[in-house]
């Protein structure tokens, strides 16, 4: 996920580290979409399938409360 390692280097803009990390839970939800449509084209066995997904869930969650307390994970700006 690039997204994250931009997010994690613009942590001193809080805004900014938000975007970045909204940015990866889109490309986290897209990976989903993927995973679905190789299960359901037969590229992927429908077990492997879930487990994956649901593991994209979890790395979800986390993104989101990421954004939610983004005050805990961005560094202030020493003036």
């Amino acid at each position: 996920m690039p997204s994250l390692a931009e997010a994690w280097r613009k942590r001193m803009y809080e805004a900014a580290f938000v975007a970045k990390i909204s940015d990866c839970t889109s490309e986290a939800a897209e990976t989903q979409t993927w995973i679905e449509f190789a299960v359901r084209c037969n590229y992927l066995d429908r077990e492997p399938g879930r487990e994956i997904y649901k593991k994209y869930d979890s790395i979800l969650g986390m993104l989101v409360n990421i954004m939610n307390n983004s005050e805990k994970w961005t560094i202030a700006k020493k003036n």
